[in-house]
């Protein structure tokens, strides 16, 4: 992913527990006590969002997910991505579990025609200066201080929540001074619309209690 200028913003929906939701805006997600996630500061915080900024870092991305359902496109890139941690890469090794999962959507022109999604794993620290190929899998970089938009929801994502929530943080963001360099970030990448972090396993019980979600505008 080419690096963009400090100004553009990219929309993240995140997929947060519903009891830290709202009270405590910067806290870590609850996941990224036990395992490792991209370091990030909340610079400002209001009305429902919060804008980040994260440093450099390497992800490995599946290749487009073409799909009508969100849920199914993330469940398929996932198991991509667990079989490459699990050592199915160029170097035969095995890799940490990281979070979050990140699904990048470029939406369809209609409610009936596949939307295009790419679903990226965070590269743990001790793998970022060399993370292993795979085939059919594609490293990218965050590179310098990179911007996100970002809004928490609870609980376990339907394809109905996810253009609503990102519906809700764009709206959250109209009228403040992130609205133009969200819509620089835009006119910038003008195929992904959103990306969703999911903090747990799309494969986790339902009520498992700390399932997290996040929807980014990234820049």
């Amino acid at each position: 992913m080419a690096r963009r200028s400090s100004s553009s913003l990219l929309l993240l929906v995140a997929v947060a527990a519903a009891a830290v939701l709202l009270a405590v805006a910067a806290a870590v997600p609850p996941t990224c006590e036990r395992i490792e996630c991209p370091a990030y500061e909340v610079v400002d915080s209001a009305n429902g969002f919060e804008i980040r900024r994260y440093t450099d870092a390497m992800w490995v991305s599946t290749s487009p997910i073409e799909d009508i359902s969100f849920v199914a496109a993330t469940r398929t890139g996932f198991l991509q991505l667990f079989k490459y941690i699990q050592g199915k890469n160029a170097y035969n090794e095995t890799i940490e579990m990281t979070a979050p999962v990140l699904t990048d959507v470029s939406p369809s022109d209609g409610p009936f025609c596949a939307s295009s999604f790419v679903v990226s794993f965070y590269v743990p620290a001790k793998n970022q200066a060399d993370p292993p190929p795979a085939e059919g899998l594609h490293v990218r970089r965050w590179a310098g201080d990179r911007y996100a938009a970002v809004r928490r929801f609870g609980g376990f994502v339907a394809d109905a929540d996810v253009g609503e929530q990102a519906a809700h943080l764009d709206a959250s963001l109209q009228g403040t001074r992130w609205a133009a360099a969200v819509n620089e970030g835009r006119a910038e990448d003008p195929k992904t619309s959103y990306t969703v972090a999911q903090y747990n396993s799309p494969f986790e019980f339902s009520g498992y209690r700390y399932h997290q979600r996040q929807v980014y505008l990234l820049e």
